[in-house]
C-alpha cells in the first residue's frame, strides 16, 4: 500500500511539472492567451469567421459597392487669363503659364457618359479630367451649366461605364441614414455616413433656387459634386456646400435633391441649357407690416412688391400688393416656393394663378416667358 501511494505521488508530481512547463512556454497548447511581460496570460477571443460575401451587422458595404464605382474624381486646370498677353509676360515672365488646379467629384448618370457635378467645380476651367475608381482617366467636355442651381453636366467617352442608380429624394425623411461619397482634399475616394438633419433648407445665399437636403455626414472640400446616397446605394442628392468656420466639416452639409438635379440634367442634355419659366415679378415674404401697408387680409402667400412693365405678370393683370396664394393647383407659402413653382412652368403655356387683392380673391391666367440667363454666376464656395 505504501508503494502504491509513493507511485501515485511521483506520477502527480511529474504531471504538475509538465503542466507548469507547458503553461509557461506553450500556453496556446492549453487554449490560453500568450504570456505577457510583467503579468499573467491574456485571453484571446476571436470573432466567429464571416463567410465570404456575408455582410457584418450594420455594414454599409453593399451600398458602397453599388454606388461608389459611379462616383468619379474631377481634376480641373485653368491658365491665367492674361497668360498670352505680351506685356503680362514681360513684367511677370512665365508665371502666367502656371496653371491653377482644382479638385471635385462627380456622378456618372448614364451609360452614354453623362457626368453630373457642381457648376463651381468646373467653372472657368480650361481642361477637365475625370478619374474613375478603377483608375481609368479621360478628358471631359462641358455639355452645359446652370449657375442658378450650381449644377453642370459633363460628357466622357469610355466603354463599360458604371452608372448610378437614382433614388426618390421626395421620400427622404429627417433621421434617415445617408452616405456621402466623394474625393475630399484629393486623398482619394472616401465614404462617410450620417443622417438627414433637415429638408427643404433655403435662404442660405448659396444658389438662386435652394431646396437643400441637410446632413451631418462629413462633407469636405473636394466632395462637391459627389453623391449623397441612401443605405441602399441609391442617389439622393449631389453634395454641394458646407457650413464651416474652419474649412472642414462641422456636421452641416448641403446636397441638391436628385429630383431637382435630374430635371436640370435632362434640360441641359436636351436644350443645352435649363429652360425655366419667368413672369417678371418681385416677390416678398408676407409680413404683418407689408400686409398692413397693402391692406392684405391673407395669412399665407407671397406678396408682390414690384411688377415688370410689359412682362408676363403685368400682361395678366397682376399688380403690386397682390398676394399669390396658388400657382396652378400648388399652394405657395414662401418666396422660394413661388420661385420654384414658376421656374417649373413651361414657357408659352398659360397657367391659372390664384391671388388675393385687398381681401378679395382674384383669378389670373399667366403665360410665362423663358427665364433670362443670369448675368454672372454666384460666388463659388
Amino acid at each position: 500500500m505504501k508503494r502504491l501511494w509513493l507511485l501515485f505521488a511521483q506520477t502527480v508530481t511529474v504531471l504538475l511539472a509538465a503542466w507548469f512547463i507547458v503553461a509557461t512556454l506553450k500556453p496556446d497548447w492549453l487554449g490560453r492567451g500568450r504570456a505577457q511581460p510583467g503579468g499573467g496570460a491574456v485571453s484571446i477571443i476571436e470573432a466567429p469567421a464571416v463567410a465570404p460575401g456575408t455582410l457584418a451587422p450594420g455594414s454599409f458595404n453593399a451600398a458602397v459597392r453599388q454606388a461608389a464605382p459611379a462616383v468619379v474624381s474631377i481634376n480641373t486646370s485653368a491658365r491665367h487669363p492674361a497668360a498670352n498677353d505680351p506685356w503680362f509676360r514681360f513684367f511677370f515672365g512665365d508665371r502666367g503659364e502656371q496653371q491653377q488646379t482644382g479638385l471635385g467629384s462627380g456622378v456618372i448618370m448614364s451609360p452614354e457618359g453623362y457626368v453630373l457635378t457642381n457648376n463651381h467645380v468646373v467653372e472657368g476651367a480650361d481642361e477637365i479630367e475625370v478619374v474613375l475608381p478603377d483608375a481609368r482617366r479621360t478628358s471631359a467636355k462641358v455639355i452645359g451649366t446652370d449657375p442658378e442651381s450650381d449644377l453642370a453636366v459633363l460628357k466622357i467617352s469610355l466603354d463599360k461605364l458604371p452608372v448610378m442608380t437614382l433614388g426618390n429624394s421626395d421620400q427622404l425623411q429627417v433621421g434617415d441614414q445617408v452616405l456621402a461619397i466623394g474625393n475630399p482634399f484629393g486623398v482619394g475616394q472616401t465614404v462617410t455616413s450620417g443622417i438627414v438633419s433637415a429638408l427643404g433648407r433655403n435662404q442660405l445665399g448659396i444658389n438662386t433656387f435652394e431646396n437643400f437636403i441637410q446632413t451631418d455626414a462629413a462633407i469636405n472640400p473636394g466632395n462637391s459634386g459627389g453623391a449623397l446616397t441612401d443605405i441602399g446605394g441609391h442617389l439622393m442628392g449631389i453634395n454641394t456646400a458646407i457650413y464651416s468656420r474652419s474649412g472642414g466639416s462641422m456636421g452641416i452639409g448641403f446636397a441638391i435633391p436628385v429630383s431637382t438635379a435630374r430635371q436640370v440634367m435632362e434640360s441641359i442634355v436636351r436644350n443645352g441649357q435649363v429652360v425655366r419659366g419667368w413672369i417678371g415679378v418681385e416677390p416678398g415674404e408676407l409680413t404683418p407690416e407689408l400686409a398692413q401697408t397693402f391692406g392684405v387680409r391673407a395669412e399665407q402667400g407671397v406678396i408682390i412688391t414690384g411688377v415688370l412693365g410689359n412682362g408676363p405678370a403685368a400682361q395678366a393683370g397682376i399688380r403690386p400688393g397682390d398676394v399669390i396664394t396658388q400657382v396652378g393647383d400648388q399652394p405657395t407659402r414662401t418666396v422660394s416656393e413661388l420661385l420654384s413653382r414658376i421656374a417649373a412652368l413651361a414657357p408659352g403655356q398659360a397657367v391659372p394663378f390664384t391671388l388675393e387683392r385687398r381681401g378679395e380673391p382674384v383669378q389670373a391666367s399667366v403665360t410665362p416667358a423663358q427665364r433670362p440667363r443670369p448675368r454672372q454666376s454666384p460666388a463659388p464656395r
